[in-house]
């Protein structure tokens, strides 16, 4: 921060204030626009909170370096931003798209300016295209570019070849846009150094075209949709020292020639499909100018590899690459980062690592195994190790990490013998650990540990068979924002509540038993609550019911009871789970109001009301459990456009729901009308750290997944994390009656439908066949009736069919699935006949067939006397027609069968009357 004068003049020629604070608004007539003579203006991060960009920046007309990125503004960027005709720098990045650009603002901007420095990230430019789009716009006027960054612009269209032919072009960022490109047209060589275009969805290979920017020190293609081998044409760009192409679909081996990189750096290949061996060409001899071997007594010859290189970061992560870890890569003399983990690696760890710079050591989620390598604990500088997933066949001495600093990451799991427990004479302080994840191991001597951790934030313990009270220097630890014990065999928390920072509690499958009525009410800002699985008693805490910073609270199958406060606030929660409690009364109206609510689990309860109409406005609302309560009543047919248009989960069933299906709800259903993969996934929330040299850490927050219990298949499964993909529909156990509605047919994602156990009549309607993603069927114990339709056998996917207990008539249809449904899917129909039934039909009628002795049982008497009472029948039914046709109908013979005797009209008696 600081004013910069003109030595001759006085005047103001700079002015720097980023990051001091400044609040409110720019008012027209402030001082600062006076400043005519200004050439540098810093105001970047500051809080303009929602103001408008003023006009009267373009009264600065000596200005040449303008910077007000991350400052707040929001609206349209005034056109008078085009009068700075002596602008070199120009940086307006701005949060989440506050800024917004009209074509006529940055085509007179970019026609009255000689730029060469554009960074105008997250502004919105979506307005501007795709034909031109703003890159071709750029392109075309301007040629003194050094530098332009347009991240997450909401740029669409293709990458002209132009931008990349710009003679001074060094620096281009496009990372996060819907961008595509032909790699055909980049034909150009340019003095390009950085190219970075991450997360724009380009597709296809990686054309040979790139090589032709033979001036690439820097390539970033991550995050897109990039196919086929390893690119053999990017191992010519001698100059690159970093290399990125992560997160894409490249697959084969990667190449062994990375000897020709000699200036590289930084290589990332992260989560793609590459397989094979390690490449020893990563890890041999570059650009070593001397060699000194004098003085020594070798036998033999020098080794062919010679374990230097220049590498300083190398991520490998989440591939498919297998063998061992050659001991020369944890010797690389500048190696600082170090990520091989989810991948197949086997064998043992060098004991001996001697990369001493190491900051960032990966390896977890492979198939290592041996002795945990103790040289680790002599690695001063690291700061990130992840060594889960390994079968450790030697202790592992945690309380020896204290040695390590620096380390602000540790996460070890799978262990065989993890040795907590430490001498109390030693005061163990771990200073600047933050994260700690210690799941799924045999931990000797918890519960006499005395640590100490005075930064740590994430402690993770899950899955580790502990028991007892939650331990002292589990307590003492008030930092913690996030803590998971779950899977354990804890008995209690405590006394009290220490975590009053916690924002992520997991204390799901344990044996608690606290009473949680005010537990928790001194938590000042929960995120997440996880306490399901438990045996938590008292009532529902009313105070979690009214903090806005709630987002998942997850209380099912516990002992808890009582009414439910009608006090949710209108942004929370978006999951609540109280599935198998005691929970009774009505259903507490103020959730219509929870606009983001996604996830509402309330079975398995004992609560008493009628269909809860009033949440079908809920835009949010993927999961809607209301089954085993004791709610009652019809469930209007409400006439609406957008009646659960996001439910994919509607679950209703053994409650004492009656009247018709709710067709006007099943037409609504929007998104059960998509199918897999066209449905839109969830996002994944993650943490980073990072900036100033530092190495990215991922994934620190687990994900938190909801969890639901759904009647499957002809069994209650419980899924721990909901597939996007899972679109299921229970309505069974009811007093539904009436028709199943045609329209259950447009819902073309459906996995499940359960409308067993009702009062439903007629068809089975042949629309179900359109059905073809579903997997399981059921509509036993209705009073159905009519044939089985053969559109039917178009569900490919069809395992469990279950039509039992109806009235259903005709031939079972025979091909694909059906082939494979036993007996059990269409008992006590009576009238149906063929395959897998023992009932064979007789042109698609069914003929009962009994055994001889049977068929006498049965009637009393044998075939001969019905064959004689057959024939007498037949020869008087001639003889009463006979009569009939020639003397007309006889009195007797009319009354005898019910009718009435017609008193004939006498004639001239026009008041005569029949009866």
């Amino acid at each position: 921060m600081g004013v910069t004068c003109h030595s001759v003049s006085g005047h103001v020629i700079g002015l720097d204030l980023a990051c001091s604070g400044l609040q409110g608004k720019i008012h027209p007539n402030n001082t600062l626009f006076h400043l005519t003579h200004l050439q540098t203006l810093n105001f970047a991060f500051n809080n303009f909170d929602g103001s408008e960009l003023p006009s009267q920046f373009g009264k600065l007309v000596s200005l040449t370096h303008l910077n007000l990125s991350y400052c707040g503004f929001e609206g349209d960027i005034p056109s008078q931003i085009s009068h700075l005709s002596k602008l070199q720098s120009l940086d307006l990045s701005s949060f989440y798209h506050g800024l917004m650009w009209e074509e006529t603002t940055l085509k007179r901007l970019l026609q009255n300016t000689s730029l060469r420095e554009i960074v105008l990230d997250k502004t919105d430019m979506s307005s501007i295209g795709p034909t031109p789009n703003p890159l071709s716009l750029i392109a075309n006027l301007s040629s003194t570019l050094v530098t332009l960054s347009l991240f997450y612009t909401e740029i669409e269209g293709f990458i002209p070849n132009d931008i990349l032919c710009l003679p001074n072009l060094q620096h281009l960022i496009l990372s996060k846009n819907k961008l595509s490109v032909h790699p055909s047209e980049l034909s150009c060589t340019t003095s390009l150094s950085i190219l970075e275009l991450v997360w724009c969805e380009i597709q296809g290979p990686i054309s040979s075209p790139f090589s032709n920017l033979t001036h690439l020190t820097s390539l970033n293609l991550a995050q897109n949709r990039f196919n086929g081998s390893f690119p053999s044409s990017l191992l010519n760009h001698q100059r690159l020292t970093h290399l990125d192409l992560s997160w894409n679909e490249l697959s084969g081996q990667v190449p062994n020639v990375f000897d020709r990189l000699t200036n590289l750096q930084t290589l990332s290949l992260s989560d793609n499909n590459f397989e094979g061996k390690l490449p020893s060409s990563l890890f041999t001899l570059t650009q070593l100018s001397q060699l000194d071997c004098s003085f020594n007594q070798f036998e033999g010859s020098l080794p062919k590899q010679v374990a230097f290189s220049n590498l300083t970061q190398l991520f490998l992560e989440g591939n498919l690459l297998n063998g061992t870890i050659p001991s020369s890569i944890l010797s690389l003399k500048f190696l600082r980062g170090l990520d091989l983990s989810e991948n197949q690696f086997t064998g043992h760890i060098s004991s001996e690592i001697s990369s001493y710079f190491l900051e960032y050591l990966h390896l977890c989620n492979n198939k290592l195994q041996g002795n945990f390598p103790e040289s680790i604990y002599h690695l001063v500088n690291l700061t990130s190790l992840c060594l889960s997933s390994t079968s450790w066949s030697s202790t592992v001495h945690f309380s020896l990490f204290s040695r390590l600093q620096n380390l602000e990451y540790l996460s070890l799991s799978g262990c065989n013998s993890l040795l907590l427990e430490s001498e109390t004479s030693i005061n163990h302080t771990f200073f600047n650990l933050r994260v700690l994840q210690l799941f799924s191991n045999n931990i000797i001597g918890w519960s006499k540990f005395s640590g100490k951790f005075p930064q740590l934030e994430f402690l993770e313990l899950s899955s580790n068979k502990l028991e007892g009270k939650v331990p002292k220097w589990i307590h003492d630890i008030h930092s913690l924002i996030h803590l998971k014990l779950s899977h354990n065999s804890f008995t209690s928390i405590g006394h009290q509540f220490p975590w009053y920072q916690c924002q992520y509690l997991d204390l799901s499958f344990n044996l608690m038993d606290d009473d949680i009525s005010s537990f928790f009410c001194n938590v000042t800002s929960p995120n997440i609550i996880n306490l399901s699985h438990n045996k938590f008693t008292g009532t529902f805490p009313q105070c979690l019911a009214n903090r806005s910073s709630l987002t998942d609270l997850d209380l099912q199958m516990n002992k808890l009871h009582g009414t439910l406060p009608d006090i949710f606030k209108p942004v929370t929660p978006e999951t609540l789970n109280l599935n198998g409690n005691q929970f009774r009364g009505l259903l507490p109206k103020s959730l219509s109001n929870s606009m983001y609510l996604v996830d509402l689990d309330l079975g398995n309860n004992q609560f008493e009301d009628t269909f809860p109409n009033w949440l079908q406005n809920l835009s949010s609302l993927e999961i809607l459990v209301l089954r085993a309560n004791k709610l009652y009543g019809p469930i209007a047919n409400l006439k609406s456009e957008k009646i659960f248009p996001s439910l994919i989960i509607f679950d209703i069933s053994c409650n004492n729901f009656k009247g018709s299906l709710p067709k006007a709800y099943i037409q609504n259903f929007q998104a059960m009308k998509i199918v897999g993969d066209e449905m839109q996934s969830r996002l994944v929330d993650y943490i980073e750290t990072g900036g100033g040299g530092s190495i990215v850490v991922d994934n620190i927050l687990p994900e938190y997944y909801n969890s639901v219990i759904a009647t499957v298949k002809g069994a209650n499964t419980r899924f721990a994390k909901i597939p996007t993909a899972f679109v299921n529909i229970d309505l069974s156990e009811n007093k539904f009656e009436g028709e199943i509605p045609d329209d259950f047919g447009e819902l073309h994602g459906l996995i499940g439908l359960n409308l067993s156990h009702n009062r439903l009549v007629g068809h089975i309607p042949y629309s179900l066949g359109n059905l073809t993603n579903l997997e399981s069927l059921d509509l036993s114990s209705n009073m159905l009736t009519g044939n089985i339709p053969t559109e039917l056998t178009n569900l490919n996917f069809l395992e469990v069919l279950n039509l039992s207990q109806n009235q259903l008539v005709g031939p079972i249809p025979r091909g694909k699935q059906f082939d494979t449904f036993s007996n059990d899917s269409y008992k006590g129909n009576m009238g149906l006949c063929g395959l897998p039934l023992s009932v064979q039909c007789n042109n698609n009628v069914p003929l009962q067939q009994y055994p001889p002795s049977e068929a006498e049982d049965k009637f009393g008497f044998g075939w001969k006397p019905v064959a004689i009472g057959y024939a007498c029948g037949m020869v008087l039914g001639i003889g009463l027609g006979f009569c009939v046709f020639s003397i007309g109908k006889p009195q007797w013979l009319v009354i005898m069968f019910g009718g009435k005797r017609i008193k004939r009209r006498r004639r001239g008696n026009r008041r005569a009357r029949t009866t």
